[in-house]
């Protein structure tokens, strides 16, 4: 089982039991499930099956109230890949060339999208996909 996979699978397994009902979990994958670079295939595929595991966790853990969610970011500047986005302004440029909204995002614009999944007002939302990735390859 792939590291990234096994960074969701065993810790969900091992938190849910002591989850509140009612409680939230926020997944996070890739907009790559969507949209394809040669030599991410192994890290896409992973990404792909946090998507199905959150689907499965969803309707597993809807009897208690419990919203299970996946975010799936685009490229992104940061630490990811020894910053190469983030560290290298002609990819930043091409990245911010291809999202409708004409930049690269940072890990605010991702996280403001997981803390209002989190929040009561987005109960209802479960067992989706939301892909942050500021409209890449529309």
């Amino acid at each position: 089982m792939n590291v990234h996979l096994k960074g969701v699978f065993f810790p969900t397994q091992k938190l849910v039991p002591l989850m509140a009902d009612g409680g939230r979990i926020v997944n996070i994958s890739s907009g790559l499930t969507r949209f394809s670079f040669p030599g991410s295939s192994a890290y896409a595929v992973m990404k792909g099956a946090v998507e199905v595991l959150t689907r499965y966790l969803a309707k597993e853990l809807g009897a208690r109230g419990i919203a299970v969610n996946t975010v799936a970011p685009g490229a992104v500047a940061t630490d990811f890949r020894g910053g190469a986005v983030r560290d290298d302004p002609e990819l930043m440029r091409t990245i911010a060339s291809q999202t409708a909204l004409g930049r690269v995002p940072v890990a605010d614009d991702i996280g403001a999208v997981i803390a209002s999944l989190l929040a009561p007002a987005n109960a209802w939302v479960n067992g989706q996909r939301i892909e942050a990735s500021g409209g890449m390859y529309l």
